[in-house]
């Protein structure tokens, strides 16, 4: 009976209770459908999300998956984000190890002599001792219990930025992708431009010179064929530094980048399923991680609450002494003590009471940041709805634009062959036609960027294979 009941009263002090307040996810304003997604979404689809899917499954192209595979085993941030891991990780394993009792084993030998006077005789004298001892606060009223669960939402935490890196890199690089496609578009214009500008620089010199037509006309048709060369020197130095940013992304030193798809022949599908703004909630990683710090704060709450209680400590040592090494272990040499003790804080000067609003405050304030990050990703989702809408409708409106004004420089050039009208008219269809090109090439791009900005806002990419 009396060890049923020591074992009973063992239990009862070291499970004790956790004081703080356990964790309740926050009630959100979570909006039915987000705005600015397409009405012909059907409802039996409405689940369905463009963030669901893998990253490999939305960027097809084979040159574009190859860098983002490359970016996410050797770019900085996503290295530093999984150290970063490893130490919260062993916080975790440091602030866990406080609810286990501290045990330490020693050894100690002391031999002594005196020096011979006259009032005192030689002295001599040994002690050899060897103990094991205990040292233990009991976790009653759950301080470091709290303590641990914060560690461990840390981590959480940590782990979800992580993903959140992940997910921004895969935009990134795709993203940086396209806009160097594009560039290598605008160049591929420039240059063909250039190439007709100047055939038709040489047919106007060439009927100036027969007398046909007037040094104006060779004017205008030089400045054609300037206005398209200017363009390839600052063409040629913006690809070269996209191509250093992506190597950048890649973790690799400033190169070159090989090419794949060209901007035009990017598959992508002209629906994009948005989902229910519920399951971004679940999805998107910075808003798990605002969560996760939330729960940590949360936790420390408890930990500040704790000081107002006593203390429980509890210290045993066992083990040998002798004056002799040979007898150490043998005879009457055994030596034991128990002891524990109670510490209740008094007067603090007001510390104790101000850790706890502190840590409130900071929970309260976790709390406002958790709601904010997720009010901001449902506005970063309705606006990257609207625009990959939007950006589309232009495309096709430029494509429109492109045609007609390509048409028209055709027509000019055949009126101007053929006498009909001046080399005026020519340059300015010329300049509409080369304008047009650049500006489609420019709205392709943005239609494609308002796809990534899509995937990246539905909390997509952080999937790894």
């Amino acid at each position: 009976m009396r060890r049923l009941i020591a074992l009973s009263l063992f239990m009862l002090l070291t499970s004790g209770c956790a004081v703080g307040p356990n964790y309740k996810r926050p009630s959100v304003n979570v909006p039915g459908a987000y705005r600015g997604a397409t009405p012909q979404e059907a409802p039996q689809n409405a689940a369905e999300s463009l963030g669901d899917q893998k990253w490999w499954e939305v960027f097809q192209g084979k040159q574009l998956q190859d860098l983002i595979h490359a970016a996410l085993q050797q770019n900085y941030d996503v290295r530093i984000a999984a150290t970063r891991i490893l130490e919260a990780r062993a916080q975790v394993g440091i602030t866990r190890a406080d609810q286990l009792p501290s045990v330490s084993a020693g050894a100690q030998t002391v031999n002594q002599r005196s020096a011979r006077t006259k009032q005192f005789p030689q002295f001599e004298a040994s002690s050899n001792q060897v103990d094991l001892s205990l040292d233990w606060e009991l976790d009653f009223w759950g301080k470091y219990r709290r303590a641990t669960e914060s560690a461990r939402a840390n981590l959480l935490a940590t782990e979800w930025a992580r993903e959140a890196v992940i997910s921004t890199l895969v935009s990134d690089v795709a993203a940086a992708y396209f806009q160097l496609r594009e560039l290598d578009l605008e160049l591929e214009i420039s240059r063909r431009t250039l190439a007709s500008r100047q055939d038709s620089l040489r047919l106007t010199q060439m009927l100036a010179n027969g007398g046909a037509t007037s040094m104006l006309d060779v004017r205008q048709a030089e400045q054609l064929v300037f206005t398209a060369g200017e363009t390839i020197p600052d063409l040629e130095r913006r690809i070269e530094q996209q191509e250093n940013f992506i190597s950048t992304l890649l973790g690799n030193n400033p190169g070159p980048i090989a090419r794949g798809t060209k901007l035009t022949e990017q598959l992508h599908a002209p629906e994009i399923p948005a989902g229910l703004p519920s399951s971004l909630l679940e999805r998107r990683p910075d808003i798990r991680q605002a969560e996760a710090q939330l729960i940590a704060a949360n936790a420390q709450i408890g930990v500040a609450r704790t000081a107002y209680f006593p203390q429980i400590t509890l210290t045993a040592t066992g083990g040998y002494q002798s004056s002799a090494l040979t007898s150490l272990f043998t005879g009457p040499a055994g030596l034991w003590s128990f002891g524990g003790s109670l510490v209740q804080p008094v007067f603090a000067g007001g510390r104790i009471r101000s850790n706890v609003k502190f840590s409130e405050a900071r929970q309260q304030e976790a709390g406002l940041v958790y709601q904010q990050t997720i009010q901001q990703s449902f506005r970063g989702v309705s606006d990257a709805l609207v625009e990959y809408r939007k950006d589309r409708e232009f495309r096709e409106q430029q494509e429109q634009l492109a045609f007609s004004a390509q048409d028209a420089a055709r027509l000019s050039e055949t009126r101007y062959r053929g006498g009909a009208t001046s080399y005026l008219e020519v340059l300015t269809n010329e300049t509409n036609y080369f304008a047009a090109e650049l500006g489609l090439a420019q709205a392709q791009l943005n239609e494609l960027l308002g796809l990534v900005r899509i995937y990246r806002n539905l909390g997509g990419g952080w999937q790894e294979q």
